[in-house]
């Protein structure tokens, strides 16, 4: 089998990245020119294309394989790193900051339990990359190869990769008091929900019209719908009385006990499991990144039923 030159390989990673060989040159402190050339030899060594030049720039298959290959001598490299930290706690390492260690998890997760847990990974110097994605899509970038793990709703083990479940969170629907005391006093039903605003993640959320439908036990709902692409970001348009909003029942737990918040529908609530997907490798960052989401998610969220 060929060694690939680790520098060309960060390089196509950079390229794909960063979307575009302009901005991989300037992260890899090196030219354009460079940057074509590194990649052209990679090309030449594999045999085949790696990236269409297309608006914006996309791996082929070659390259998602390729990719894969120069995030895993990534994991490798930050195993190394780990371990000599261990053996000379004095040592500064060898890491570079484009070498970074990317996961991909859902925004609601980063909102509330996910984030605390990496906590000791980030503050030990890992160079973590979160990236954010709606539940249903984060396993795309696994599949991808762009990610060595996800937080998915996707409960079925990706090839070459090994999954666990994490854990069920809820969802509830909320509105602020004022908004809930003068547009449905008696909170959320069948006869009224088509009437106010729900406040969406983006267009691939669809927990408002699934929460509604499973509620109320209606097979098609229409929603005027608000967008705002960020958990906290809706959960403050939902304060400022926007309209209601399906949402973590973590993020809104202390704002409903307070009374700032009102449960529209308290005798429903919405579970989606979750689960953790990553590379079947023996590494021990990767063993890191697994326990802290496992032990956060025992700790916050409600057992994977079945």
């Amino acid at each position: 089998m060929s060694t690939f030159d680790p520098d060309a390989l960060e390089c196509l990673a950079a390229i794909i990245e960063e979307g575009g060989f302009e901005r991989a040159a300037q992260r890899l402190s090196i030219t354009q020119s460079a940057v074509s050339q590194r990649l052209r030899a990679l090309e030449a060594q594999v045999g085949t294309v790696l990236i269409v030049r297309s608006r914006p720039l996309k791996p082929t298959q070659a390259g998602q394989l390729m990719l894969k290959h120069a995030k895993m001598m990534r994991l490798l490299r930050a195993d190394l790193e780990r371990d000599l930290r261990e053996l000379a706690p004095s040592s500064t390492g060898g890491g570079r900051e484009e070498e970074r260690i990317s996961v991909a998890i859902n925004a609601d997760s980063i909102a509330t339990w996910a984030l605390p847990a990496l906590n000791p990974l980030a503050q030990g110097g890992l160079p973590i990359e979160i990236i954010a994605d709606d539940q249903e899509f984060t396993h795309e970038w696994l599949r991808e190869g762009q990610v060595l793990g996800c937080v998915t709703s996707l409960g079925q083990a990706l090839r070459g990769c090994r999954m666990e479940p994490l854990g069920t969170m809820d969802y509830v629907a909320v509105a602020s008091a004022a908004y809930a005391a003068e547009h449905c006093p008696k909170g959320l039903n069948a006869h009224n929900f088509h009437r106010m605003p729900f406040v969406a993640f983006n267009r691939k959320d669809h927990l408002q019209h699934e929460f509604v439908a499973r509620a109320f036990g209606l097979s098609r709902v229409m929603l005027k719908q608000l967008f705002v692409p960020s958990s906290e970001g809706q959960i403050r348009a939902v304060r400022a009385g926007w309209g209601a909003s399906v949402v973590p029942e973590l993020g809104v737990r202390e704002l409903i006990a307070s009374g700032e918040l009102v449960n529209l529908a308290p005798r429903h609530r919405l579970g989606v499991a979750l689960y953790w997907h990553c590379w079947n490798l023996s590494s021990d960052v990767l063993e890191a990144l697994t326990t802290a989401l496992r032990e956060s998610a025992r700790r916050c969220l409600q057992p994977v039923k079945g």
